[in-house]
């Protein structure tokens, strides 16, 4: 078997630990055309298994880097200043990509190398059972247009110096959000983020019901987390997207109560258990990034 050739672009895939998973991921990328020259396999759990996964796959680039923090977020940043190339792409452990997804995400850097891009995330099975997934066709410019939820950590590609000379992402979003984040500030720098519909991944369905209910609560104590944050800085603008989630919210418990959707199948239905908690917490966890004046 002829291997495809490779392009010089690093791939990060952080793990907490879902071997199988990341077997799946690992051989997708091994599988495209063109190739990435660089995968790291940002490991947070330890695990023998996943070591083995990445030993297997060694021979298409494949290299195991630790993190010991926990989260998303300080996965992507470790794998970031590992990097060994400047274009990076980022996809999760359970996520597989279209064969020509490095080349493409190769190809858009290499011509605009300030944009940052995203696009499509897929189910392979029912989309009910999938989370954080994107299906539009149409391409889509935000430049100027600060918006919350528009990033897809899932699917990918930026400068590797433009992330780190931006901060990377916030490793203090542990739970979620830490992609709502970096595209608010990535925006409101008046920076370019693109959706790019050709770029795809797919996102697998392993979760059960009881993991799909309680991820949906924690996707919404994490974007508390991200309003918290932000009106904390003074930052109005997230007003409206609060509001809208909320209303999001009250629209799921109506489902609930006309349709008796599962909680599980319908993320709206997280919010209101997870949003309001979620405030509170980001307003003690980003409380010490503000000095206020001290009562006389």
């Amino acid at each position: 078997m002829v291997r495809s050739s490779a392009v010089d672009v690093t791939v990060i895939v952080p793990t907490m630990g879902r071997p199988e998973q990341l077997r799946r991921c690992l051989a997708s990328l091994c599988s495209c055309d063109p190739r990435p020259e660089q995968i790291l396999v940002v490991d947070q759990s330890g695990m023998e298994a996943v070591a083995a996964v990445v030993r297997a796959h060694a021979g298409h680039g494949v290299e195991l880097e630790r993190s010991h923090g926990v989260g998303m977020a300080e996965g992507t940043n470790t794998g970031a200043r590992a990097a060994r190339h400047d274009r990076l792409l980022k996809t999760d452990d359970d996520c597989t990509v279209r064969p020509d997804w490095a080349g493409r995400a190769a190809g858009l850097l290499q011509e605009a190398p300030d944009t940052m891009y995203t696009g499509r995330v897929l189910a392979r099975t029912a989309p009910e059972r999938v989370p954080s997934l994107i299906a539009d066709a149409e391409r889509r410019d935000y430049f100027g247009e600060p918006v919350v939820g528009k990033l897809f950590a899932g699917n990918m590609a930026v400068s590797r110096s433009a992330f780190l000379g931006i901060g990377g992402f916030d490793q203090r979003f542990a739970l979620s959000s830490e992609d709502n984040d970096l595209c608010w500030r990535w925006l409101s720098a008046g920076r370019r983020l693109v959706y790019e519909p050709e770029l795809v991944v797919w996102h697998e369905d392993w979760r059960t019901p009881q993991q799909l209910e309680a991820l949906y609560v924690r996707y919404a104590r994490g974007q508390g987390h991200f309003y918290a944050k932000h009106l904390l800085a003074g930052d109005r603008r997230v007003l409206p997207f609060l509001r809208r989630e909320l209303r999001w919210g009250a629209a799921g418990l109506r489902a609930r109560a006309t349709t008796g959707r599962p909680r599980w199948s319908d993320w709206r239905q997280g919010i209101l258990r997870g949003t309001p908690m979620g405030l509170l917490e980001g307003l003690r966890l980003f409380s010490a990034d503000f000095s206020w004046p001290r009562a006389r």
